[in-house]
């Protein structure tokens, strides 16, 4: 009688072992740390873009609202020698044309001022034709009495300093500038000094029909 061959025994399949698992999870946990400060980099990265961005922007749209109040600047002929501009630390306030279609050149007084809690703001009078009304409106805008709701344009503004171009060189601008004669300024530098802004914002304009 033959004997009866044994069966064979089929390999029973390895699994992990628990070293080996905690080695695996250990690894992934690492990895997903990485990876997790890898996409919290970038998004703080982004967040920071975007502010940066916006403050840039906000300071671009001050500019050119500035620009095109000092291109409509009011000439000699409209005001009768009254002064046109008055520029000093923190502050600009001037005098500028408002010309409608079909309608007959009024005139408004124009305010930037810096206040303490370091907001550029705008203020816009009323237009008018009188020069006594106008008169009024600029005392107002100086003692900052004016009635006219202020537009915020710009936060975080530490100081504001401005300078005139005048006698073919740059002058410290300190209140009122001639409007006529020696001294009569025909450019306008402004200079921003922005919070977390190691150089300063410097832009110069042209002061319209001087």
């Amino acid at each position: 009688m033959m004997p009866q061959s044994m069966p064979k025994l089929r390999p029973r399949p390895r699994g992990f072992t628990l070293i080996e698992l905690l080695v695996a999870i250990t690894i992934l946990a690492f990895v997903a740390v990485l990876g997790w400060r890898g996409l919290d980099g970038i998004i703080r990265s982004r967040d920071a873009l975007t502010t940066e961005m916006a403050y840039t922007r906000g300071l671009q749209l001050a500019f050119a609202q500035l620009q095109s109040d000092l291109s409509s600047l009011a000439n000699s002929s409209y005001l009768n020698r009254r002064p046109m501009i008055a520029a000093e630390n923190d502050r600009i306030t001037l005098v500028r044309m408002a010309m409608l279609e079909n309608e007959p050149t009024r005139l408004l007084v124009v305010s930037y001022r810096v206040r303490d809690d370091g907001v550029l703001v705008r203020r816009e009078s009323n237009a008018t034709r009188d020069l006594r009304e106008l008169d009024t409106l600029w005392q107002a805008a100086l003692s900052d009495t004016g009635t006219s709701a202020s537009v915020a344009l710009q936060s975080g503004v530490q100081a504001m300093t401005m300078r005139y171009w005048a006698d073919n060189q740059w002058l410290p601008a300190s209140g009122t500038a001639p409007v006529s004669g020696t001294g009569m300024p025909t450019g306008l530098e402004v200079t921003l000094m922005v919070r977390g802004q190691e150089v300063p914002l410097v832009k110069s304009y042209l002061l319209g029909e001087l």
